[in-house]
């Protein structure tokens, strides 16, 4: 968390160190929206108990909060920060960042809302089960994941750090794909229309945005092809 004495010495900058500040109090402010907001549906998963299939993962809240803190500590320490001389790009580079972050946050607390007590830490369909395909849900179908790769983006724009765009790029995204194939499996197997869902809405990015056609198969997720990497436009295959 930052310090009191961190905040002066940004302030001190000028604009810059304003845009800095703001930037920050407002990062927190989606890290602690999003963390309350997961710990309401944990409190509230805890009350459903018709469950008629269930699949562990070892992608989870837990392995997700792992990679939170981790990418955390890349950002507090600097490791591969690029120095930005430019101050217009700086200033660019951080609003930008911010509101990839504030919009995430408001997609995630959106989808969440969306699936109310459909939500579960492993994969769950439950008896009574409905599939949600309007709001955020029919811009992608993984709201909860996508937001948070967008969340993680951002901040590797705010923070002008380059491992952390490779660390979201390279493990979370494939992290997040393979639970998302894994829930879409027991998906498809409940809801015979979810193929066609499948088709019309992307798994992390809107089909609006991400026009690539590529058809690849679980053992291609890393091939990339001088297009984009399989995982972004899966969805828009098949």
């Amino acid at each position: 968390m930052i310090t009191i004495n961190e905040i002066n010495q940004i302030a001190e900058k000028g604009v810059i160190g304003y845009v800095e500040i703001f930037s920050t109090l407002m990062i927190v402010l989606c890290a602690l929206i999003i963390f309350t907001s997961i710990l309401i549906n944990f409190i509230e998963s805890k009350s459903r108990k018709s469950v008629k299939k269930e699949k562990k993962s070892v992608v989870e809240t837990g392995t997700m909060f792992a990679f939170f803190i981790i990418l955390y500590l890349v950002i507090r320490f600097g490791i591969l920060k690029i120095e930005i001389q430019s101050t217009s790009l700086k200033i660019i580079l951080v609003i930008f960042g911010t509101l990839i972050i504030v919009l995430g946050t408001i997609f995630n607390v959106l989808g969440r809302l969306k699936l109310k007590q459909n939500w579960a830490n492993q994969i769950r369909i439950y008896k009574n089960q409905t599939l949600i395909k309007k709001g955020v849900y029919g811009i992608v179908r993984h709201p909860l994941y996508a937001s948070l790769i967008w969340v993680f983006y951002g901040a590797s724009l705010v923070y002008h750090n380059i491992l952390a765009l490779l660390l979201n790029s390279l493990i979370f995204i494939p992290f997040m794909y393979y639970r998302a194939k894994q829930e879409e499996k027991l998906l498809i197997e409940r809801f015979k229309e979810y193929k066609e869902y499948i088709n019309k809405v992307g798994m992390f990015f809107p089909k609006d945005v991400v026009r690539y056609h590529v058809p690849i198969t679980d053992l291609e997720l890393f091939r990339f092809n001088n297009r984009i990497p399989a995982f972004f436009a899966e969805g828009s295959a098949k």
